[in-house]
């Protein structure tokens, strides 16, 4: 009798558990090893991507199960933090020499038990002018906001606007602005019938509900996803976007955005600048990050590999060149009318 009284306490001291397998969870701070890559795998000389330098990159492997599935990150000089989508930040410094050096590892808080992965799928990140760092939870459609170091939350929220988000869908993309105020991007359209994909702009802290807010519309190119964003330094965002098909299985696009004066439902598009498709290095690229080096606008991107053994964990580094100037498509209405007049 002791026994089952023993069994039974056990199941009520952990919380959420109904059969499904745990989430991976670090052991200990894993050995991080990088082996360098060449953009062009059957040209390693070339370097050009549309207006991108290649400047190196490696893939990335760690002697841990809970290694991977990275779907945002920041880098600040050489402090690189890579968070993966159930939750787990992974920290290392790296130089030129591309050896990730003063590993750490820690589980962050968020929504759910923690147990599932889906309790802790954490799929972009943006750092406050204040330090502190928010995370969006795409199962939960949440923002949570958190210490600059992401040991300790500090406020959350589930926006309103983002509640006909789908499971698999809420706060893909996270941007903070020069301004203040934060961009957040879905992975799917959100009402049935609206044009593009969901947006929103908070204008200060998301997780204050207090803090104004509005909806837009970006529509990526056709049978596209996004997947991350960020600012550059002339107030337009750079926009990772994913494709998946069986013919090349992952093609991303590097698509610049102008959300310079957008307006409360004003639908968007975008100009693709670049692709990650054969011949080049192809992979599911969910992460990007912007640096200054030297002068130079320096653009990083990284792979969410899933944790399966048909992906690999890429990270990439870019020189951002001149990029073209805003363009804006006219809209179908005035299209429309013109051709009228010309009749």
């Amino acid at each position: 009798m002791r026994v089952l009284f023993v069994i039974f306490a056990v199941l009520l001291l952990v919380p959420g558990w109904s059969g499904s397998e745990r989430l991976p969870l670090y052991a200990k701070v894993p050995t991080i090893t990088a082996e360098r890559v060449a953009l062009y795998p059957e040209n390693p000389k070339r370097r050009d991507l549309g207006p991108f330098t290649y400047l190196g990159g490696v893939v990335l492997r760690g002697n841990d199960p809970a290694f991977g599935g990275f779907s945002s990150m920041h880098v600040d000089g050489d402090r690189f933090s890579l968070l993966s989508d159930g939750g787990s930040l992974v920290q290392f410094t790296m130089g030129s020499d591309w050896t990730p050096r003063d590993v750490a590892v820690r589980e962050i808080a968020g929504p759910g038990t923690g147990w599932e992965k889906r309790d802790r799928d954490t799929e972009s990140l943006a750092v406050r002018p204040d330090g502190s760092v928010l995370v969006g939870y795409e199962r939960h459609n949440q923002i949570w906001r958190f210490t600059a170091n992401l040991s300790r939350p500090l406020s959350h929220a589930a926006p309103r606007l983002m509640a006909e988000w789908s499971a698999n869908s809420g706060a893909e993309a996270m941007a903070q602005l020069h301004d203040g105020s934060v961009v957040v991007l879905s992975e799917s359209n959100g009402k049935k019938g609206r044009r593009g994909y969901s947006a929103i702009r908070f204008l200060g802290d998301p997780t204050d509900p207090r803090t104004p807010r509005y909806s837009f519309r970006y529509a990526p190119p056709a049978s596209f996803v996004n997947t991350d964003a960020v600012q550059l330094p002339d107030g337009r965002l750079l926009v990772l976007t994913r494709r998946t098909r069986l013919k090349d299985f992952f093609t991303t696009g590097i698509e610049l955005l102008d959300i310079r004066g957008v307006r409360p439902d004003q639908s968007l598009r975008g100009r693709t600048l670049a692709r990650l498709a054969p011949p080049t290095l192809h992979d599911n690229f969910e992460a990007m990050a912007l640096t200054r080096e030297n002068g130079r606008l320096i653009l990083w991107l990284a792979t969410d590999d899933n944790q399966s053994m048909l992906q690999r964990s890429l990270l990439l580094k870019f020189a951002v060149g001149p990029l073209p100037e805003s363009w804006r498509p006219k809209a179908k209405r005035q299209l429309k009318l013109k051709r009228k007049n010309r009749r």
